[in-house]
């Protein structure tokens, strides 16, 4: 090639090594933000895993407490005997049952836990859970709530309706009962933690 004066020039071109690396450059760019976002989201997953055995554990002590709870006074008349069962309040029976299910649902989807850790690039069992941990938090809320009322009652009872405190007789049975909603509750907070979380998880890309 020549240049303006009519003397011979030389091209300067970019060399074939750099163009190469140039174009090597991408793919591995691409692939370390593929790796770094799949790392993001296993941790996510383990995170879950460990949560979910907490409220697992949680929920299930709630069951159990709650529905072996069960005191019989020392004294008794001809016709009564002094007892109180978790049996013997509606509000009891519902939480035992909220709480049985969503102990059941959490041993579950521990299975759906481990495959978000296996695979986490993969959304479909995120979905699964936070759907059903939504509906888990909103079921185990109802019990915990319901339950709450009563132990109120019992503790503190209400003049207006001449509802008398029971907690000054049955003392060992208003303080399992009144784990047993502690515990479920402490299950809610763990639930709604495991929604944020695996909506977060879904919403990185």
């Amino acid at each position: 090639m020549t240049n303006g004066d009519g003397a011979p020039g030389i091209e300067l071109g970019e060399p074939s090594s750099s163009r190469d690396i140039n174009k090597g450059k991408a793919p591995l760019i691409g692939k370390f933000n593929t790796a770094a976002a799949n790392s993001l989201k296993r941790g996510f997953a383990v995170i879950d895993f460990i949560v979910r055995l907490c409220a697992v554990a949680a929920s299930l002590a709630a069951t159990i407490a709650m529905g072996t709870t069960n005191q019989t006074l020392p004294f008794f008349t001809q016709f009564f005997q002094f007892q109180a069962s978790y049996s013997n309040f509606p509000a009891f029976t519902f939480f035992v049952i909220a709480n049985a299910v969503t102990s059941g649902y959490l041993i579950l989807s521990l299975l759906f836990s481990i495959v978000a850790v296996v695979r986490p690039q993969a959304n479909a069992p995120r979905l699964l859970l936070i759907t059903f941990d939504t509906v888990a938090v909103t079921l185990t809320t109802a019990g915990a709530g319901s339950a709450a009322a009563i132990v109120y009652l019992a503790h503190k009872g209400n003049a207006n309706a001449n509802w008398l405190p029971i907690c000054q007789q049955f003392d060992s049975f208003c303080r399992r009962v009144s784990g047993s909603v502690v515990g479920s509750f402490i299950a809610v907070v763990l639930l709604i933690f495991l929604v944020v979380l695996s909506a977060i998880a879904l919403k990185r890309p």
